[in-house]
Parts: C-alpha cells; sequence; structure tokens
C-alpha cells in the first residue's frame, strides 16, 4: 500500500534543504557535543544506538558526547546500568537509556508481533504460544544464555530441547538450541523474539563468549514499565524528534513494522504535527520543533567520524539528502552494512576504518572528493579524539 506523506491539516511550511540538515545535526548533537555526564541524554536523542556491533553503538555515542572513554561506557552499560542494551526498532539490538527501555521494546512490539502472526500461520494457537512465552519471560529472571533460558524453560514448561545447526543470525552455523514446539521447532534466540511481543528484557553480562538476556525489572534500577499505547505514542515523538521532518514510510522503515501498524501509530501522532515542504518533498514534523526549523542554519564547520550503523544515516528511505548517487553503495552496502562515514557538514563526504594495536591507533581516511587544508586539520582532530576515547596515545591519520 503505498503511503502519502502530506496527512496532517493547514498548509505546508517551505523550508530549504540546508535548513533540515542544519536542524537534524542539532537534534542529533553533531554541531556541538553534549558535556562526559550526558551519555543516556545522547542515546535517547538520536532515537537509540544501533548496536549489532556494540563498539559501534558506543563510538556513536561518542560522536555526540565530549569527553567520553569506551571505559565509561562500559560501566553505564553493566555497571551503573543507566544504558541498556535491548532488542528494539526492527528487531535489532540498540543502546538506549534504561529509563526509556520500556517506550523503545513496547513501543516497537509490533515488529516483534509479526513473529507471533508467523508461528500462528503454521497452525499453533494463541494460547500455546502466549504459554511458551510466559515461560521464556519466567525463565530471564536473572541472566541466562540462550541455551540456558532454552533449558529452563524445557524444564519449567516440558518442552523438548534439541540441538542442531543455525538459528536466526548472520551466517550462524553452529550447534544451538532448538525447542520442539507443536509442529515447529523454534531456534532459541527465535523464542526470545516471540518474546518480546509480549515483555521487557534486555543483554546482561557475556558469560565468556556468549551474551545474557534478563527481564527488565529484574536488571534496570527502579525498573518502570509503560504500557503499549503510550510507548508507540512516546517512540513516534522520540523518532520525530531525532529525524524530522519525516514521513510515515520513514516511520515504518525505522521502526521495522508493516505500513498497517505504523499507519496507526502515525495517525494517532498527527495532531501534534505539521506539514513542511522541503524543496517539494512534503513531510511531518513536531509542532513544538518548527521554530527550531525554522531558523537552522550552520554556523560553522562540522565534522564527524561517525561509525557502522550510525543512527544518522539510518533515519530515512532515501539518503539523497547524505550521501550522492555516485558514492552511495560505498556507504548502504550489501546485506545491509552502513559503513563507517567521514560527515561533513551534514553529507558524507567519504568512509573511514581504523586498526588499533596496543597504544597505537591507525585511522584510515578515503574522501570521495578533494577536501579543503582545514576540513584536513579537522579530520585529523576527530581521529586524536577517537584515539582519547579508545584510550590510545599514539594515534596516526591517513588521508587515502
Amino acid at each position: 500500500m503505498p503511503f502519502t506523506a502530506g496527512t496532517t491539516a493547514g498548509p505546508a511550511h517551505q523550508v530549504a534543504w540546508e535548513q533540515v540538515t542544519a536542524f537534524r545535526l542539532h537534534k542529533q548533537h553533531l554541531t556541538k557535543r553534549l558535556p562526559p555526564g550526558a551519555l543516556t541524554s545522547a542515546a535517547l536523542d538520536i532515537g537509540g544506538a544501533q548496536a549489532q556491533l556494540l563498539p559501534a553503538a558506543q563510538t556513536s555515542i561518542r560522536a555526540r558526547v565530549g569527553g567520553v572513554t569506551l571505559s565509561d561506557l562500559d560501566t553505564a552499560v553493566w555497571k551503573k546500568r543507566t544504558l541498556a542494551k535491548a532488542w528494539c526498532m526492527r528487531r535489532t539490538m540498540f543502546l538506549v537509556p534504561s529509563t526509556d527501555l520500556a517506550m523503545f521494546v513496547r513501543g516497537s512490539a509490533l515488529r516483534a508481533e509479526r513473529e507471533i502472526r508467523w508461528v500462528m500461520g503454521r497452525g499453533v494457537k494463541l494460547e500455546k504460544i502466549e504459554k511458551l512465552v510466559a515461560a521464556v519471560l519466567d525463565a530471564l529472571d536473572e541472566p541466562l544464555t540462550q541455551s540456558e533460558m532454552a533449558v529452563e524453560v524445557s524444564r519449567s514448561a516440558g518442552y523438548r530441547v534439541r540441538y542442531k545447526a543455525g538459528g536466526v543470525g548472520w551466517g550462524n552455523k553452529k550447534n544451538v538450541p532448538w525447542v520442539d514446539f507443536g509442529p515447529l521447532a523454534l531456534p532459541a534466540n527465535y523464542l526470545l523474539h516471540l518474546a518480546g511481543a509480549r515483555g521487557v528484557y534486555c543483554s546482561g553480562p557475556n558469560r565468556g563468549s556468549e551474551s545474557t538476556f534478563v527481564r527488565a525489572d529484574r536488571w534496570v534500577p527502579h525498573w518502570k514499565d509503560m504500557a503499549e499505547p503510550r510507548a508507540q505514542s512516546e517512540l513516534l515523538k522520540t523518532y520525530l524528534r531525532a529525524h524530522g521532518p519525516s514521513t510515515l514510510s520513514d516511520f515504518a522503515i525505522w521502526t521495522g513494522m508493516t505500513a498497517r501498524d505504523a499507519k496507526k501509530i502515525w495517525t494517532l501522532g498527527e495532531p501534534d504535527m505539521v506539514r513542511v515542504d522541503v524543496e517539494g518533498w512534503s513531510a511531518s514534523l513536531l509542532r513544538d520543533d518548527l521554530p527550531a526549523l525554522t531558523n537552522a542554519w550552520l554556523e560553522s564547520p562540522t565534522v564527524r567520524l561517525l561509525p557502522f550503523f550510525d543512527s544518522f544515516m539510518l533515519g530515512h528511505k532515501s539518503h539523497r539528502a547524505i550521501v550522492g548517487q555516485a558514492e552511495h553503495k560505498l556507504v548502504y552496502r550489501e546485506a545491509g552494512w552502513v559503513s563507517p562515514v567521514l560527515l561533513v557538514d551534514g553529507k558524507a563526504a567519504g568512509v573511514w576504518s581504523h586498526r588499533k594495536k596496543g597504544e597505537l591507533l591507525q585511522v584510515d581516511v578515503s574522501p570521495f572528493a578533494r577536501i579543503s587544508p582545514h576540513i584536513r586539520s579537522m579530520v585529523r582532530e576527530e581521529a586524536d579524539e577517537l584515539g582519547q576515547f579508545l584510550g590510545c596515545s599514539d594515534i596516526k591519520t591517513r588521508m587515502l
């Protein structure tokens, strides 16, 4: 079903792409870094830091917070537990503030609901699925690996567990636990995705090389849950603050929801939105953000080294405002990979990589076109700050 962006009442406000870029950079703290203690504010304001690769998520927050170290972020996630790692939008791992974990998980739970419908479509009754999900959530009253969770579910609810290769994940071929469930056999990590439609859990500390998972009420200090309708409303606002102006199609892609599910949430949020016309592109914005958008301009050059899957690169269906057509495949690669990007004034000006060996950090930057000496100097400053974040005293930067 096709989307239409201009569904809010009233005339559209005319703005330029330069204003939109400046507004988004400001909203995501890429024009001016937050102070060192603002880790949770940064994670919330960008709509979560995508964390299939945890170091990438941590580096996303580093790009927005001054003077922070990798140790600070590890402490926030695993000791103070002010940040949580959890499956949220698109059923992808994110780093989010623990106080907002319920909003992120329950607000995007309609994506996980698709897994419930998939199992029902294979002839399993909803009551049996609910019983299995309840057993999974009950098991996660302490951090457990997937294998430990499957064994506990088997012990408490009587499901048979077998081990075989494969599962849900990127090229997973090792033996993993599968649970016999009526006419189906489900890998243990798929059970976690089913549970995401009903409960809130997050990652616990690794046990060796294996991840653990634990219910939020047993992990997050001063846990507060949130009803799903309110969580959906708040998640939409969080998305629009980070990525507006945007369209319904953008929101559906960002959450991983179907068109129908996303539209239900979007329609309820429309009274808080205004329409904008960005040089012929029709989109929506939170009404409260309109003054900031209409007054947004870049006052000085902005240079950042953004990591894999940075939030700034993932908010919209179209990437034309960020990267040119000729370089698109260098940034948005096959299998959903989004490259580390040299961002200059909100545009992808190159890609980069780094290697760490002891105290040495080697940063290699490949610009798409010639960049000025001043921008080169700012890139080196960025690389030096990255080195400090990673605890390196010797930083070498090469322009390839």
